[in-house]
């Protein structure tokens, strides 16, 4: 049982709020809540937390934090699942989920809400079930538009391939008009993955980890049975042996419910009846066994000041993808001596941003994206007070 059922912003703003059990709930709660949460690492599971005397459970989907309070005998299991599949069905009505989009479509999360919670009891999470009650429909921030060859995107939603003409699938909603469902037969099948990759001072590999997904985006009202075929030399494991070519090996893997596995043995080819919405049909690791390059390299320069006491760090990130590809949400962390301040930087682009964390003893360089084939640079300067300095680098893709 629920009794009441959060969603806040990255920044402890109280997006979405019901109560189903007449707790009056105010912003002094949800301030001290989110101070609780935020303490928590931003990769670590979904958690129970005690505020209050009242129990929470909550999960973080980008960046945003979905809460729920229930009693201490329930098992928080089945809410942890609930708010995933929230989450989903947010992107599936809203076409995306993040703080602009929550706050612009709240009408409609507050209609699905209603439809998928009953007194704090869970009625369905069923992306098909609930379209035949769901009556309001999405704002999108961006049209739909065929004519957009800007850049390069998740679903083919943006793309510089002449030959592919971009569809916006990864922020159109899939349910939009009931008006317009009968022209949206489309199917996009995407492969993302996050790249974990550690490099020592003098330029040698210390550890890499590869996560990868197999997603599906369908549009398709009553979509038939799918085959999807996999590379024959697909191998799991390091002992497995497949082909006569160089195998595609993964260290692990696994597959969504609906998946069939009936002839992944034989021929490497998973069968699904998708429904209509956004699904997660493998997931799959590599680790510490990369058989090609990394996709991109990091050209330090360090340069200390003994007078002043001023350390200049310059780093030049060069991306060796495909130029039609390119790597999204960057992550650049780098270890520097404890005592180092007051940091001022120049970056190669007013998007990227950088921030000094003095406790943790590591400069932080976010970048959104960096295309293939070409190279990026920035300049840190900092105080430091020890004459001792040790780095590493760790970049996420």
């Amino acid at each position: 049982m629920i009794s009441q059922i959060f969603i806040l912003s990255s920044k402890g703003d109280l997006l979405i709020h019901k109560d189903y059990r007449g707790f009056a709930t105010s912003s002094n709660v949800a301030d001290g809540l989110y101070l609780k949460l935020s303490s928590l690492s931003s990769d670590q599971a979904p958690v129970v937390t005690v505020h209050d005397g009242c129990h929470y459970i909550h999960t973080r989907h980008r960046g945003l934090y979905f809460v729920i309070s229930t009693c201490p005998s329930d098992s928080p299991f089945i809410y942890i699942d609930l708010l995933t599949r929230l989450a989903s069905l947010i992107c599936d009505y809203c076409g995306d989920l993040s703080e602009a989009v929550v706050r612009v479509n709240f009408a409609l999360i507050y209609e699905l809400l209603d439809e998928v919670l009953d007194y704090g009891y869970i009625q369905t999470t069923s992306t098909d079930m609930l379209k035949n009650f769901i009556q309001s429909d999405a704002v999108v921030s961006k049209p739909f538009s065929l004519l957009d060859l800007s850049s390069v995107g998740l679903f083919g939603s943006e793309t510089q391939q002449s030959k592919v003409a971009p569809s916006s699938a990864s922020s159109r909603p899939v349910l939009s008009s009931r008006h317009q469902q009968a022209g949206q037969n489309e199917i996009f099948l995407d492969v993302t993955e996050r790249m974990t990759v550690a490099i020592g001072a003098n330029g040698t590999l210390l550890k890499a980890d590869i996560q990868g997904e197999l997603r599906l985006k369908s549009f398709f009202p009553n979509c038939p049975e799918l085959r999807i075929g996999l590379n024959e030399e697909f191998c799991v494991g390091s002992s497995e042996l497949r082909g006569y070519g160089s195998a595609v090996r993964v260290d692990g893997c696994q597959f969504h419910e609906s998946v069939k596995l009936d002839e992944f043995e034989s021929s490497r080819i998973l069968q699904v009846l998708p429904p209509q919405g956004e699904l997660t049909l493998m997931q799959y690791q590599i680790s510490d066994s990369l058989t090609t390059s990394l996709p991109f390299h990091i050209f330090p320069s360090l340069e200390r000041d003994p007078v002043s006491r001023r350390l200049r760090i310059y780093l030049k990130l060069r991306c060796d993808l495909s130029p039609k590809s390119q790597a999204i949400d960057v992550r650049i962390q780098l270890s520097v001596p404890k005592g180092s301040s007051s940091l001022s930087q120049e970056l190669s682009s007013p998007e990227q941003s950088a921030e000094l964390l003095t406790s943790a003893q590591s400069l932080i360089w976010n970048i959104p994206r960096i295309r293939g084939g070409t190279q990026l640079s920035a300049l840190f300067k900092m105080s430091l007070d020890v004459p001792l300095f040790q780095t590493s680098w760790t970049c996420l893709l």
